[in-house]
């Protein structure tokens, strides 16, 4: 750990640093399409891919845009990835123009841009501020059951960030599109993570929405199974003290309290905490 960190709560940091654990590009080889580098590949998965990609060797793996619909559909076949029937742009850089379209549960095993949007449900009470909590359902592909954004999700192909957002605060929360609107973007968050589906490279843009006291999210998509209103302290201490968010929304959350003076602004950790946020590198 660097003396820039070495004062920060460990209890936080460490959600920061999992999600920054991929050292790039350590043993990675580039991954390109349209002659740009796109992502990184583990050369260790190279037999997993034989056949369904037009070259791949030390020097790299070279994709095809006309064949990444067969070439998710090959993996899916061969059971080496779940295949999530949404398909995300690929870009050589998150602003840069689409090149092509993969299905989202290829993406981290060619180590791929993905970008998504979370968004904080505020309530600002007389007697504090609460933030919205989802319950994932059982049934969702990753992290089942663990605690999340009243409304998050990645950015399809198509979508621009903001579109996304309100669709998703519909689809999970019910939350009218003319209020979703008033969500103001607050922060933009990257990783670099190795996970048992492979290498995410996340970029999260972050929102904060205010909510009437009245308003009750309900579930409309079925991806959440439970919505609880908990003041912000409750959902700090949970955050600090264990893991029961799934993993980048604690990431997201230690950024809410960053702004919100949670943790004290003038104090070393939230220098710390801030900083280790925004020297991800991916």
């Amino acid at each position: 750990m660097s003396a820039t960190l070495a004062g920060a709560d460990d209890r936080l940091l460490r959600h920061i640093t999992a999600c920054n654990n991929a050292a790039l590009p350590g043993r990675h080889v580039p991954v390109r399409l349209g002659g740009l580098q796109v992502g990184w590949f583990d050369p260790i998965r190279f037999d997993d891919v034989a056949g369904l990609v037009p070259r791949a060797g030390p020097d790299g793996i070279d994709l095809v845009a006309e064949q990444l619909a067969a070439l998710a559909r090959g993996l899916a076949d061969r059971g080496l990835i779940g295949f999530r029937g949404e398909d995300f742009d690929v870009r050589a850089d998150p602003d840069g123009e689409a090149l092509g379209r993969l299905d989202r549960g290829a993406l981290p095993m060619f180590g791929i841009w993905a970008e998504g949007v979370h968004l904080n449900g505020l309530v600002r009470r007389s007697d504090g501020l609460f933030v919205w909590v989802a319950r994932r359902a059982a049934h969702k592909a990753l992290d089942p059951g663990l605690l999340d954004h009243i409304a998050a999700g990645g950015v399809p192909a198509g979508l621009t960030a903001w579109q996304t957002l309100i669709k998703e605060a519909e689809e999970e929360a019910s939350i009218p599109a003319e209020l979703a609107r008033r969500a103001v973007p607050v922060a933009t968050i990257s990783y670099a993570m190795q996970r048992p589906e492979g290498l995410r490279r996340d970029r999260l843009r972050l929102y904060d929405l205010d909510l009437p006291e009245a308003f009750m999210p309900i579930a409309a998509d079925g991806e959440v199974a439970s919505f609880e209103l908990w003041p912000i302290a409750q959902v700090f201490e949970s955050v600090r003290d264990g893991d029961a968010f799934k993993f980048n929304v604690n990431v997201a959350l230690i950024d809410l309290f960053l702004r919100q003076g949670v943790i004290p602004p003038s104090g070393h950790e939230a220098a710390a905490l801030r900083a280790a946020l925004n020297a991800a590198a991916i």
